[in-house]
């Protein structure tokens, strides 16, 4: 049996991180953790290849090598997804569909043959059972929750891991608050479910074994949300990392109330963690009371933001504009606080209903919906009716973009950040001297020579050789960054 995975494209946004990218040679941030985690699970004796179509196009070839097309994809997949199913139907092939995308909100795919609800570790053995005996059925859901112990090693070697960024690896599903619009709890449910220390050491071991050096993503939407299971993985974490040499620094996503827990910002400064992505979302607090996020009401969000950088992690951050309870003034708010957070990666979105989670639910009792969210919350569209005016809130939601994100700005939030976070050893990078080489002269060229806004790079370089010398690569990267963001902006707030 010969199976294609195949991952659809994503639509160019602030998430695909395309301008930055390409300044090292790659073409995608990471390659499709789930597709690799499914092809893990198929038999031995079936044959596998993966099209991630955000490296190449699928061919006809690719379709006409396979017995059965199985795709995944998220929300702002969803266009591309049909085009995939349509294509390999057209073909002939039995098509099978699952993921975030199908399972939380895809009522009209009607072309798929097989369609998997939920997670797939109890569901797709016997999918695979039945589609050899050739009775498969076309619904397949998941009745409960799997433990994680039931996941294998991804099958990484599917992926062409030069053209990536990071390789991800994920250690929990589920997180235990309960943020009206999220998708996750929805999914995942809210008692976090945790792998064992050996099955992640284990595909860290993988990795190694591949050739692997640099960044690890760990893809957990909250790593710490089982404290007591990671307080037991750190330690085991850098030892690992101690007895190999270093060779991944690792970034992931928590929820705000990290700051308060010294033990686990210090395990995760010594097992390599360089950056954390938090859901801020707003300083408003009773935008955050009407969002049911009450971790972010426990402490000063700014002095939050401070702890953690102290501890040698550089902050990311999510924020939203949008919701019933913003001032006339949010936008300024919001603008004033990522500078004062120093948060150079800042990812601001206009809130968004995705399909069934609670903001959803209540939207649509209310008779505020709109349509099916696009899935890319930077793109300026809005699917419910908000209460603020519209366009006074698309327009706001712009200048809170092309201020954040014009060169003067950004540097200076970057020259902060470096400022502010601890100095660590050296990160780990895949390739040597002459891709690092490549790298930075890909960054001057376009940014200290092509760029009208150059002399701004050039003050910020300056200032980077004087005070920051040793964290010279970082601020490249922030720089590459930025200039990613900044063209991304150019686009969307026209």
């Amino acid at each position: 049996m010969k199976a294609l995975l195949v991952y659809p494209e994503f639509p160019d946004t602030y998430w695909s991180f395309r301008y930055a990218l390409s300044f090292e040679g790659k073409k995608s941030a990471f390659p499709p953790l789930g597709l690799l985690t499914i092809s893990a699970m198929l038999p031995d004796s079936w044959q596998r290849r993966l099209v991630d179509m955000n490296l190449r196009p699928l061919s006809v070839a690719d379709i006409k090598w396979a017995d059965v097309v199985l795709a995944s994809a998220m929300l702002v997949q969803k266009d591309s997804l049909r085009r995939v199913v349509a294509l390999c139907k057209a073909h002939g092939k039995r098509v099978v569909v699952g993921g975030p995308y199908v399972t939380s909100g895809a009522k009209q795919l009607p072309e798929a043959d097989h369609i998997f609800l939920g997670e797939a570790e109890t569901t797709l053995p016997e999918f695979v059972r039945d589609f050899e005996r050739g009775n498969a059925r076309r619904i397949y859901q998941a009745a409960a929750r799997p433990p994680l112990s039931a996941t294998p090693v991804p099958d990484f070697h599917l992926a062409e891991l030069r053209y990536y960024t990071a390789m991800p690896v994920q250690y929990s599903r589920g997180c235990p608050f309960q943020c009206e619009f999220c998708d996750i709890i929805e999914i995942y449910g809210r008692v976090p479910r945790t792998k064992s220390n050996e099955q992640i050491l284990a595909e860290l071991d993988v990795l190694l074994q591949a050739g692997w050096r640099g960044s690890v993503f760990i893809v957990d939407d909250n790593f710490i949300g089982n404290k007591p299971n990671v307080k037991r993985l750190l330690p085991e974490l850098a030892e690992w990392s101690e007895r190999h040499g270093h060779p991944f620094s690792f970034l992931t996503e928590a929820s705000v109330n990290l700051a308060g827990d010294d033990e686990l910002l210090d395990g995760m400064r010594r097992a390599g963690f360089r950056r954390v992505f938090l859901g801020i979302e707003t300083p408003v607090a009773e935008s955050l009371k009407e969002a049911q996020k009450g971790q972010n009401l426990r402490g000063d969000l700014l002095e939050s933001v401070k702890k953690i950088q102290s501890y040698g992690m550089e902050v990311m951050g999510g924020f939203i504009v949008g919701f019933d309870h913003d001032p006339d003034d949010i936008f300024e708010r919001q603008i004033n606080f990522i500078r004062e957070s120093a948060i150079p990666l800042a990812m601001v979105g206009l809130l968004t209903a995705l399909p069934d989670t609670q903001l959803w639910r209540r939207l649509e009792r209310e008779g505020r919906l709109l349509a099916e969210s696009t899935g890319n919350n930077t793109d300026c569209s809005l699917n419910f009716v908000p209460k603020m005016d519209a366009a006074r809130l698309v327009d706001g939601y712009k200048s809170i973009l092309r201020t954040i994100y014009s060169p003067s700005e950004y540097y200076q939030r970057a020259l902060d950040c470096l400022k502010r976070v601890a100095q660590m050893a050296p990160e780990p990078r895949q390739g040597g001297l002459v891709s690092d080489a490549l790298t930075l002269a890909r960054i001057v060229l376009a940014l200290g020579m092509r760029d009208p806004k150059r002399s701004e790079f050039w003050r910020y370089l300056s200032k980077v050789l004087i005070e920051h010398q040793g964290k010279f690569a970082q601020a490249m990267r922030l720089a590459a960054m930025g200039y990613h963001f900044r063209k991304l902006t150019e686009v969307y707030c026209q």
